[in-house]
Order: C-alpha cells, then sequence, then structure tokens
C-alpha cells in the first residue's frame, strides 16, 4: 500500500521507470483524472447538499445515512482517480497495457442504487 502512496507522490518514482511519453498521452490522463474528480467533487457536494436541505425523510436518520453515502462515495472516487492516474501513467511509460478497472460499473452501479432508494423514499413521503 505505501508503494501505492508513494506513487501518487513522489514524480521521481513515476520517471525512473520506462520512457518519456508522447505528452499528449500524459496530458489526456491527467484530463479523466480530473474528470474523476470533478465527479468526487459533485458527489461530495451532494452529500452536503442531503444533509443541509433534504427535508426529514419517513424513515429516521435516512437524510443522514443519504449524506454520508455520496460522501463517503466521493471520498472513495477521489482516493481512486490518483490510484488509476499513477497506474495508468506508469502502464504508458513501459509501454504496457492499461490498466482495467471495475470501478466505473461499480460507481455507476452505486449511483443508481442511491437514484432508486431516493424515488422510493420520496414516493414513500409523497403516499404517507
Amino acid at each position: 500500500m505505501w508503494e501505492a502512496i508513494r506513487r501518487w507522490f513522489d514524480p521521481r518514482e513515476l520517471r525512473s521507470v520506462g520512457t518519456t511519453p508522447d505528452y499528449r498521452f500524459s496530458l489526456a490522463n491527467e484530463r479523466t483524472f480530473l474528470a474523476w474528480l470533478r465527479t468526487g467533487l459533485a458527489l461530495i457536494a451532494g452529500g452536503l447538499a442531503a444533509a443541509q436541505f433534504l427535508p426529514p425523510m419517513p424513515v429516521a436518520h435516512l437524510r443522514e445515512v443519504i449524506a454520508i453515502a455520496l460522501l463517503l462515495l466521493g471520498a472513495a472516487v477521489a482516493v481512486r482517480a490518483v490510484d488509476h492516474w499513477a497506474r495508468t501513467e506508469r502502464a504508458i511509460r513501459l509501454g504496457e497495457e492499461l490498466p482495467a478497472s471495475r470501478f466505473p460499473a461499480v460507481l455507476a452501479l452505486s449511483v443508481a442504487l442511491g437514484a432508486l432508494l431516493l424515488v422510493i423514499a420520496v414516493l414513500a413521503r409523497a403516499l404517507g
């Protein structure tokens, strides 16, 4: 684990492997990283908004559960973004196949499940 974290913060470690790639590949990898960070920030903002602006829900503490889930998901996306960036940059420098990831599918399913739970909560409030 510490090896991965060292790769995130030490540019010398990253540059010590392989050869310098075409800068366009590194910039594309960086844009993808920034897109993931924006997604993480949006989830965190949604968690804060849920905590502050959702009305009381029919299930006790549901608002807090939603807020915490969004905040944790946003944090996971941010950590995953930097890990994916570092692994991809390393693969580019070594001329290897880019790392595969199940995380986008997990994130999409988590967001879809969260939306479904919110629909149920809204309907329960409207009908109750």
